[in-house]
């Protein structure tokens, strides 16, 4: 049995994995976090799953009931909200796993994680669906297949209109792994002015779209003289990433400390 508090549990996510780890046997929902503007409206999971037979707190201080978590899963919409309770998990009187799904930190607080994931075990990945995991896998086998062979890269992302940053967590990845596998440092994020020579080779474009309630998509395009490889992943529910997040709470209970991500969770290295 894992016992798991959920930050960030008033959001869209947040909600979805509650309802997922309450019906899964193997976890046990020990409380929630949320920020002070939204605590007053629920003050117990089991307000927001509707369920009498759960009592799990919801505050927006982290640590007054970490003491009860073996894992904090953290969706908090804050990247220094995450951080804190990133510090306050790794602290000597608490060493608790962490599940990082927010996305958006900087280089800086990035490199902080980093050096926390040395006291404490922590799954950092900007999408924890099976199926986006499996794209990073074949992005990048594409890529290395696909090096100096005249192909451009472009890619494409979509999102609903509340998302916050942009480009998404998931295609910043997506750029990071074809960066490593061609070499191509240069990133274009969007497009416009007037090209000489035309497109240049040495370069990644990426374009953000956002609008309505598209839960989220992302499509890779190798673009060669007379074909073109697209390699696109479609996520027609949030219950993907929720589910996701649940199994890496599972998977990384006792784990060593270090930094993981879903791709270590999937079994995919």
């Amino acid at each position: 049995m894992v016992r798991i508090v959920i930050s960030g549990i008033m959001g869209r996510i947040g909600r979805t994995i509650a309802k997922l780890a309450y019906d899964d046997p193997e976890v046990q929902i020990a409380g929630g976090v949320e920020s002070p503007d939204c605590v007053h409206f629920h003050e117990n999971v089991r307000d927001i799953l509707n369920k009498e037979d759960i009592d799990a707190p919801i505050t927006a201080d982290l640590s007054k009931i970490i003491e009860k978590a073996d894992v904090i899963i953290d969706f908090a919409g804050s990247t220094e909200a995450v951080l804190g309770h990133v510090r306050l998990a790794a602290a000597d009187q608490n060493k608790k796993c962490m599940v990082i799904g927010t996305t958006g930190f900087s280089e800086d607080e990035i490199k902080e994680i980093k050096k926390l994931s040395q006291d404490i075990p922590i799954v950092l990945a900007p999408n924890m669906s099976i199926g986006v995991n499996l794209l990073f896998k074949l992005v990048e086998n594409a890529a290395k297949a696909l090096k100096d062979k005249g192909f451009d890269i472009e890619v494409v992302e979509m999102h609903h209109r509340f998302k916050k940053d942009s480009p998404s967590g998931t295609a910043v990845k997506i750029v990071d792994i074809l960066k490593e596998a061609t070499g191509i440092e240069r990133v274009v994020y969007g497009r416009e002015g007037f090209y000489e020579n035309g497109r240049p080779s040495d370069e990644i474009a990426v374009f953000a779209l956002r609008g309505g309630d598209v839960v989220g998509e992302h499509t890779v395009i190798f673009a060669g003289l007379g074909e073109r490889v697209e390699l696109t992943h479609k996520a027609g529910s949030r219950d993907i990433f929720a589910k996701g997040a649940v199994e890496a709470a599972k998977w990384i209970k006792d784990k060593p400390a270090g930094l993981y991500d879903m791709m270590d969770v999937l079994g995919l290295k």
